[in-house]
């Protein structure tokens, strides 16, 4: 069998952690600290695991630059699928909040009658709701559904998506131009890096920029759960990005969402659960309400102290290796996915790149080996011999089939430079 030094790991996720990452946790999940327990033993009510949190949450803003007056950083539950949901719940109870705001000043006040507020404020939502959608790939695409799910159809508008312009097929990202955005939706959301379809967004979306000297702007929710600490962010583009853990931070158990603070209390309050249902709306599970876990510094109930410490060095090693921080490991990022985008077009009768140029993911590779005109033999055939070489994790996603090669932050770039020369000798033998 081989060893952990002989392995490069290209999987999708979850991702591989840096050896040394593991070998301290290994040793706090025996004693951390010297306390004669371990880490995943101590209470998270203990002043030890606030430390973890707070230095965690600390490391992130200080390596993402976020501007820590205006964001909330909170550790959650349910990994992005949960986010799917919670950024309905907690945006639409935004939306709502502002509008019955708007609603009662236009009746006169705090003395409008209940009654009058809540027919009105129905209305709004039956003309006005709506959630805006992006679909590029697969990640989004789970994302609108659970919108749709949540809420009904008539409420969600897909703003674009990417198959109407690629024969059905996800890999390109359509023109912001052609997309179609509702006015004051309660959010728009995309997916930043999709890693089933190797779809990645080179830049932030202009379209969907703040506007200078305007107030509000659209509301922006991200999924960069793959993407996410590789390279800048414009933080202040956005209401909401959320992040699972086991791509580039850590290990599975642990989701981050970066949430708007002017989404939080005091500047904004969820509605009442009263007033929802007579909306016909839903109500969040405590768990997935952005301000109940903000308000208890994400320890409403029992976080998973050990999965935010191995975030949390996982933080400290990168702050350590990049005196310039997220631009540091974004050069590497983009130099080891250049290496391999570089080694595959060498050979176009040999492999073929999925995704549009324009939109190649550095995060996830995707690509069909065509190596004497039998896709299925040369890819397994492919996989086999990479296998034999210690490079694993290759094979592409089920959905879609083929070979894709994640390039995550663990991914060292000698191991990206190892699975180049494989793509060379491969396509050459």
């Amino acid at each position: 069998m081989p060893t952990r030094a002989e392995i490069t790991y290209f999987g999708a996720g979850p991702a591989a952690l840096p050896t040394d990452v593991l070998e301290t946790a290994a040793q706090a999940l025996l004693d951390y600290n010297g306390t004669g327990l371990g880490i995943a033993e101590h209470s998270h009510r203990s002043e030890l695991a606030t430390s973890i949190i707070n230095e965690a949450k600390a490391d992130l803003a200080s390596y993402l630059d976020i501007p820590v007056a205006d964001y909330e950083v909170v550790f959650m539950q349910a990994g992005g699928t949960g986010e799917f949901a919670a950024s309905v719940y907690n945006l639409v109870g935004a939306w709502v909040a502002r509008q019955h705001a708007a609603v009662v000043r236009e009746l006169g006040g705090a003395g409008a009658a209940d009654d009058a507020v809540v027919a009105a404020l129905r209305a709004r939502v039956e003309q006005d709701l709506k959630l805006d959608y992006v679909i590029t790939g697969s990640w989004s695409l789970k994302a609108y559904q659970e919108a749709v799910r949540l809420l009904g159809p008539e409420y969600v508008n897909v703003a674009a998506d990417a198959r109407t312009i690629n024969d059905g097929k996800f890999g390109k990202i359509p023109d912001q131009s052609t997309w179609k955005l509702s006015k004051d939706a309660a959010l728009v959301y995309y997916c930043d890096n999709e890693t089933v379809d190797g779809v990645e967004f080179p830049e932030f979306p202009s379209v969907l920029a703040p506007k200078a000297g305007a107030e509000g702007g659209p509301v922006v929710v991200a999924d960069m759960s793959s993407n996410i600490l590789s390279r800048r962010v414009p933080i202040s583009n956005y209401s909401l990005l959320f992040f699972g853990a086991q791509k580039n931070l850590g290990c599975t158990g642990v989701t981050v969402a970066v949430v708007k603070k002017s989404l939080l209390p005091p500047t904004t309050t969820q509605p009442s659960p009263a007033l929802m249902r007579k909306l016909g709306l839903p109500i969040p599970p405590i768990m997935l309400q952005y301000e109940t876990i903000a308000k208890n510094n994400s320890l409403y109930n029992t976080l998973s102290i050990f999965d935010v410490y191995i975030a949390g060095q996982v933080l400290k090693k990168l702050l350590r290796t990049f005196p310039d921080k997220v631009d540091g490991q974004q050069a590497v990022a983009e130099k080891k996915a250049s290496i391999l985008y570089a080694a595959l077009e060498a050979h176009p009768e040999v492999y073929r790149i999925v995704p549009d140029k324009s939109v190649r993911s550095r995060m996830n590779i995707c690509f069909r080996v065509t190596k004497n005109g039998n896709v299925d033999e040369a890819e397994k055939a492919f996989l086999k011999e990479a296998t034999s070489q210690g490079l694993t994790g290759l094979k592409g996603h089920r959905s879609v089939g083929g070979i894709r090669a994640s390039n995550y932050n663990s991914i060292p770039l000698e191991g990206a430079e190892r699975l180049a020369r494989f793509i060379e000798a491969f396509a050459k033998a």
